[in-house]
């Protein structure tokens, strides 16, 4: 892929974060919640986050896959050798709560592997870009983009990832909202092979941000979740050298699968 075209996935990213926040940000806001046929929440923030991104990855000609779009049957995706999977909220319950721990998702996916992504974090104005060919990084206090930006500009303001840092403890880093018996248990074995051991929740995509910046060590998810929440940020732990494996801690995760239903997995 020309690295350049991540450059619509990052515009994408920067206007639905300027979106979102139009509604978080606003105390006359009804954020319009509705239940998703999983019982999982939906709000305007979700639905305008989506036009935005669905508008401008159009210019890409590359198919979208977004959790918030329609659902289309695997005998449409199956022959697609590149595709974005996008999350324009992940982390709809954090929005709610109003915590600030949502992001947007790009994904760029070729050949059913992750190749490239973007996170945009709104109420922190922080951006992760990663592609497998030049890197991860970590750009701050960014809104929107100069004029004649590209990713050479952008990676010349960012911060390389991971971050390296003396660290004597073992970080695990978990769900805010989903912490399943087995991953009670996978701590506890963490702990009795470590000496000092921290437990560092978060919400959506930052669990895996942690893993691609080096702040944490393992994300354990024995839990269900689906390929929009994980594809962008399995593309930054990719670019920073590292990875998502099935529990077995030897197979990556794949895309545009039949079933868009990940399997229990260990980012590391």
């Amino acid at each position: 892929m020309d690295k350049n075209i991540l450059i619509y996935a990052i515009r994408a990213a920067l206007e639905a974060g300027a979106k979102i926040m139009s509604v978080y940000t606003d105390p006359e806001a009804d954020f319009e919640i509705e239940k998703k046929a999983d019982n999982s929440p939906l709000t305007i923030a979700d639905r305008k986050a989506h036009e935005v991104i669905s508008g401008i990855l159009a210019d890409t000609n590359i198919p979208v896959l977004s959790e918030e779009g329609k659902k289309l049957p695997y005998e449409t995706r199956k022959s697609w050798t590149e595709l974005w999977i996008v999350d324009p909220l992940d982390g709809t319950k954090e929005f709610i709560k109003k915590n600030g721990e949502f992001t947007v998702n790009i994904a760029y996916i070729a050949n059913c592997k992750p190749q490239a992504g973007v996170i945009y974090i709104p109420v922190k104005k922080e951006l992760y870009i990663g592609d497998c060919e030049y890197g991860a990084y970590k750009v701050s206090g960014i809104e929107s983009l100069c004029e004649n930006e590209n990713i050479d500009s952008l990676i010349n303001k960012a911060v390389k990832l991971p971050v390296k840092e003396e660290r004597k403890e073992f970080v695990i880093v978990a769900s805010r909202s989903h912490l399943s018996q087995e991953t009670e248990v996978f701590i506890e074995k963490m702990k009795s092979e470590h000496s000092s051991v921290n437990t560092v929740s978060k919400g959506s995509s930052l669990k895996l941000c942690l893993i691609a910046e080096g702040k944490a060590d393992v994300y354990p998810r024995f839990a269900p979740t689906m390929e929009w929440d994980t594809a962008a940020g399995h593309a930054i732990i990719r670019a920073a050298g590292k990875e998502v494996y099935h529990t077995d801690g030897e197979t990556p995760l794949t895309y545009n699968k039949e079933d868009l239903l990940n399997p229990w997995f260990i980012a590391k």
